[in-house]
């Protein structure tokens, strides 16, 4: 018992070694924060004063003729960058699968008698994928997991009727992070993401999902209980392989040169139902697999849900399409399961409706690498899954990370946010691996 515990302590130290941001250095400008260094020379005391009043009215008057307009400028981009931030996080951060998945109950039985063909298919791309991962029984004998990796997220481009915007310096722009998932059979998860000095928790006990974030606080997320997607890009095959159990398979494609088979799968009408919320209704929500012909293993995930918010107003109602298109790769196995070890996303926000040629595009990139897998990792309890004690009442569709405003406040926070997402700035941190009750998390860190 006492080596399980210290194995434990030193996994959950290294967790925190790695997890915490370096900060980031500051520049200082002497020139700025210096006083003036006014002459001395030989002359009497007169001529001295003289010179150093002339310092100092050069001093001063270089100060003046500082242009507030470069002030504003540094303080728009800054807020930019947050408000920029804050959507890569929200969207990009814990997006959750389409649909409710249990991977204990065992996946149906190939049959082709009385079966469409659609449907026969996709069961055996199925089974051909679990054969691949490391076959059913070893992968159903996983009792926990837990993996550690990085991340650069940033946006590269927004687009609207009359312009469309490209961040070309979107390599150097990318905010890097780094991340830890905690998984537990049945349908526990826990992950905890930091980029850009900010932190994302989001966590599954089995009954509700909910999430953290500096900007919203705690809430539960809206409808069934349901995966992380991350989880879903090469991290656990029989998961992923329930996913798409109900799936029909609908024809062929390449994929970065690979020869794939594509499974379709839609969310149900009751399901949908439930993840709507007030003015703002899901129409629809489609996944798409495309597992490769040549190793049987998932490469390409594709979700697409799109969103309806009623006008408060009587107005017409506003669209939102949020489109996540995931490239999963560098198979490698462990413990005999193959698990991707890096992989890059792309999702495109598209906003339409009200009237004609109001609509904008916004784009955002993700990359991520793997550094660390293991599998049922002693000492793991259900402690770790319990959710945040300071969880609002009710529940929070994924719709309410999506910017509502016009184009200049498109990533910006509500107003009535701002006092309390700098009190939740200034309590979150701490260098304990105590799990934090209120916030559901570990506290690897500062997150500063």
């Amino acid at each position: 018992m006492e080596r399980t515990q210290g194995f434990f302590a030193a996994l959950k130290q290294e967790v925190a070694r790695g997890l915490s941001p370096a900060r980031a250095r500051r520049r200082s400008d002497s020139a700025d924060l210096d006083g003036p260094d006014p002459e001395s020379g030989d002359g009497d005391a007169r001529a001295a004063a003289g010179a150093r009043r002339e310092g100092w009215g050069r001093w001063v008057r270089g100060q003046l003729a500082r242009t507030p307009s470069s002030v504003a400028a540094a303080a728009a981009g800054a807020g930019a960058a947050r408000n920029d931030l804050r959507l890569l996080l929200g969207v990009m951060g814990a997006p959750l699968a389409p649909v409710h998945v249990c991977a204990a109950e065992p996946l149906p039985h190939l049959s082709i008698k009385d079966t469409p063909i659609e449907t026969s298919s996709a069961q055996y791309i199925l089974q051909q994928y679990l054969a691949a991962s490391g076959g059913h029984r070893l992968l159903a004998s996983v009792r926990n997991s837990y993996a550690m990796g990085k991340v650069r997220m940033v946006a590269t481009e927004f687009e609207n009727a009359g312009r469309l915007v490209k961040n070309r310096n979107a390599a150097r722009c990318a905010e890097p992070g780094r991340f830890v998932l905690w998984q537990m059979a049945p349908e526990k998860w826990y992950i905890e993401l930091a980029v850009g000095g900010s932190k994302v928790h989001a966590g599954c006990n089995g009954k509700l999902v909910w999430r953290h974030t500096p900007w919203l606080g705690s809430h539960a997320a809206k409808g069934p209980v349901r995966p992380l997607r991350r989880a879903l890009q090469g991290l656990d095959p029989l998961t992923a392989a329930s996913m798409f159990a109900g799936a029909r398979c609908i024809g062929e494609r390449k994929v970065n040169g690979e020869d794939c088979f594509i499974l379709k799968l839609c969310t149900d009408p009751e399901t949908l139902k439930a993840r709507t919320e007030g003015l703002a209704e899901i129409i629809r929500h489609v996944m798409f697999g495309y597992f490769s012909q040549r190793t049987g293993l998932l490469v390409h995930i594709e979700d697409s849900h799109l969103t309806r918010i009623q006008s408060t107003t009587g107005g017409d109602a506003v669209y939102w399409e949020t489109t996540i298109n995931s490239f999963i790769e560098d198979y490698r196995p462990v413990d005999g399961i193959m698990i991707a070890h890096s992989g890059r996303s792309a999702v495109t926000l598209f906003r339409f409706g009200e009237v004609a040629m109001s609509h904008t595009k916004t784009r955002m990139e993700e990359a991520w690498s793997i550094e660390e897998v293991a599998f049922n990792v002693p000492g793991l309890s259900m402690d770790c899954f319990i959710p945040p004690t300071d969880i609002k009442s009710g529940s929070v569709s994924e719709t309410v990370e999506l910017p509502h405003g016009g184009e200049k406040n498109k990533f910006g926070p509500p107003p009535g946010h701002r006092a309390k997402v700098a009190a939740l700035e200034k309590t979150d941190g701490g260098d304990s691996v105590e799990r934090n009750r209120s916030t559901g998390d570990f506290d690897f860190g500062n997150s500063k």
